[in-house]
């Protein structure tokens, strides 16, 4: 398995984690900036962290019969896993705004599902994903990602399996420390095109 120091070095080898000022989706400011698409633009890179992953997934996990991913983020890393695993895996996508089963994947009664994603933050998209698999009564088994930046805070009240867990302050612009206020902030990510 990879340690955190070398998890990390990956993650800023290939700017999946980024250090500077960035203005967030949410509006707050923050010197690190996460964008685990980028780690998986980079495919060797990326099978050494789902490699480490999935290890980690093994020793906590017994008994998985189906990874469910939220799209568009959790698709690549919860095909990853799921094949390294060699476990079924599926993806949820947004149709009106919430999160439903499309391409004939189906979930069934009684499969013991584990949620896979790239980041966990609030665990919001993690437990709309699990909302499906309970409906079909399936029985969740836990919850991983490549980087878990929850501190804790997430509403997800089983323990999260990741590669890495790091803790990014956010800062409203008002309350910016001077090392923020004194640099340009950017807007990456997807949401701000």
């Amino acid at each position: 398995m990879l340690s955190y120091k070398e998890s990390l070095k990956i993650l800023k080898e290939t700017n999946a984690l980024l250090e500077g000022h960035f203005v967030l989706s949410s509006g707050l400011h923050s010197d690190k900036y996460v964008q685990c698409a980028k780690l998986l633009s980079k495919p060797q890179k990326a099978k050494e962290i789902c490699l480490s992953l999935a290890e980690k997934i093994k020793e906590k996990f017994k008994n998985i019969d189906l990874i469910l991913s939220p799209a568009v983020g959790g698709i690549v890393i919860g095909y990853e896993i799921g094949r390294i695993l060699n476990i079924e895996t599926i993806f949820a996508e947004r149709v009106n705004k919430n999160f439903s089963l499309r391409r004939g994947f189906q979930i069934r009664k009684g499969q013991k599902v584990l949620i896979v994603e790239d980041v966990i933050t609030t665990g919001a998209s993690s437990l709309e994903c699990s909302n499906l698999a309970l409906k079909s009564n399936a029985e969740i088994v836990g919850y991983a990602c490549i980087i878990d930046r929850s501190n804790g805070k997430s509403k997800i009240n089983i323990d999260i399996v990741s590669q890495v867990e790091i803790e990014i302050p956010t800062y409203k612009e008002k309350d910016l420390p001077k090392h923020l206020a004194e640099t340009k902030a950017v807007k990456p990510g997807s949401r701000n095109l």
